[in-house]
């Protein structure tokens, strides 16, 4: 009877999206799939093709400008990029029509909350939301954040109400501890597989082609690399930087890798050896097992972008090395956040558990980074990459941060479409994997 009343009264209402990016223009069709009315737009000179490319939805209308969407509409999402938000809601936030429901879909809330808090008429509720996904996954079964920072339950219901047709499993948090747990999660593992993919790029390698690089967890570093470097920069930029808690995290990402790089050039076993399980035993406990991983082997063997060798070649996975340190020197236990992790996250950690949890298989990592040299030039180039991403962060440097994305980006964007389908599949086997 509630849920029958709750539809009532959201009669005639009408959702505005503000910023038709792949995120914004996601939210339109599903939302008026579902039967809503949406009003949205773009930067004006955007207008005219926004009107093509929606012209045959007639749940969508696609207005000049913010000012006629925030008017007209009852629940408003500003869907833009985290550095840009505080200046476009100082823009579009006095023509707030009264009493409506405004929120935003960045994925960093500290920016977003501000700036709401600043422009929007003290009449307005703000209920914000992040969905924990790209533009391209089917956002079924996945974490969808529902913030409640100022609004009466009445409209809170009608939101919930309102986004429950992506059919996304809802996590209630706050602003704070969203940032703090998209920072423990989403910007450490950006910041592993961006350092890979600038120091493949140094090196002028497509790993794919390289037999050391192909089969098991290397097809999830590659894929999921190249799956980050498909994207939008500002996407990785806007949570790295804005985040209050992200720079901590990158910061010691770097210099895990560092230490621990230091200590394979100078042979020191045993201190490695020691640092690496003292890490192994805070993040993953002290049992050791292998029957209950994310990730298996025939899965990790099934989405190669290159052919496997007959034999597989060492590698001293200083990346995972360097995570699982990185956890252990933050306290951070990400099986905590399970619940509101993304995809790439959940991949990221399958991998990561494959090889600490197989004491065996850790054994030999250790081994070889001691004893192998020929990954010296790789990790060394890897290190300079995790210290560079790290400057940008905590220098605040929008612009550095662009320049490197993009150039790396322009490097590999020939293998984008293949990398996104067998990273697509990639993702549905985890998640599958996880409800299990």
């Amino acid at each position: 009877m509630a849920s029958k009343n709750l539809s009532r009264s959201l009669d005639g209402f009408v959702i505005g999206i503000i910023g038709m990016g792949d995120m914004g223009k996601m939210y339109a069709r599903r939302l008026s799939d579902a039967g809503w009315r949406v009003y949205a737009c773009d930067r004006e000179e955007k207008y005219a093709s926004l009107r093509e490319e929606f012209g045959d939805r007639k749940q969508i209308k696609i207005l000049p400008n913010g000012h006629l969407v925030s008017r007209a509409s009852d629940y408003i999402i500003y869907s833009v990029e985290a550095a840009s938000i505080d200046k476009v809601v100082a823009l579009y936030g006095p023509s707030t029509k009264q009493h409506a429901i405004v929120g935003g879909q960045t994925s960093c809330k500290a920016p977003e909350i501000a700036a709401f808090e600043k422009h929007l008429p003290e009449d307005v509720d703000i209920v914000s939301c992040h969905s924990l996904h790209g533009p391209n996954v089917d956002p079924r079964g996945q974490p969808l954040v529902l913030i409640k920072h100022r609004a009466s339950q009445e409209n809170f219901d009608k939101v919930e109400h309102i986004l429950s047709c992506l059919g996304s499993t809802h996590v209630y948090l706050s602003a704070a501890k969203h940032d703090r747990i998209t920072a423990d999660t989403q910007a450490v593992t950006h910041a592993a597989f961006l350092s890979m993919g600038k120091a493949w790029h140094a090196n002028s390698q497509f790993p794919w082609e390289i037999a050391r690089y192909v089969g098991g967890i290397e097809n999830v570093k590659i894929n999921l690399t190249l799956r980050i470097y498909s994207q939008k920069w500002h996407v990785y930029a806007g949570l790295a930087i804005l985040n209050p808690y992200a720079k901590e995290q990158i910061r010691q990402y770097a210099q895990s890798v560092t230490d621990l790089y230091k200590l394979m050039l100078g042979g020191h076993r045993e201190e490695l050896q020691h640092r690496i399980k003292k890490a192994a035993a805070a993040v993953f406990g002290t049992q050791k097992w292998d029957d209950d991983l994310l990730l298996q082997d025939d899965v990790l063997d099934r989405f190669s972008l290159g052919k496997k060798p007959e034999t597989p070649l060492p590698n001293n996975h200083l990346s995972l090395l360097a995570m699982v340190d990185c956890w252990s020197e933050l306290g951070i236990v990400p099986y905590d956040h399970m619940i509101c992790s993304t995809p790439l996250f959940r991949l990221w950690l399958g991998v990561t558990e494959y090889l600490f949890r197989k004491p065996a298989l850790l054994d030999e990592v250790i081994r070889i980074a001691i004893e192998d040299t020929s990954f010296r030039s790789d990790d060394l180039e890897f290190t300079f990459a995790a210290r560079g991403w790290s400057d940008c962060v905590t220098f605040g440097d929008f612009e550095s941060y662009k320049d490197r994305f993009l150039s790396t980006q322009k490097f590999f964007e020939k293998r984008f479409p293949e990398a996104t389908k067998v990273g697509n599949e990639m993702i549905k086997t985890i998640l599958e994997n996880t409800t299990k």
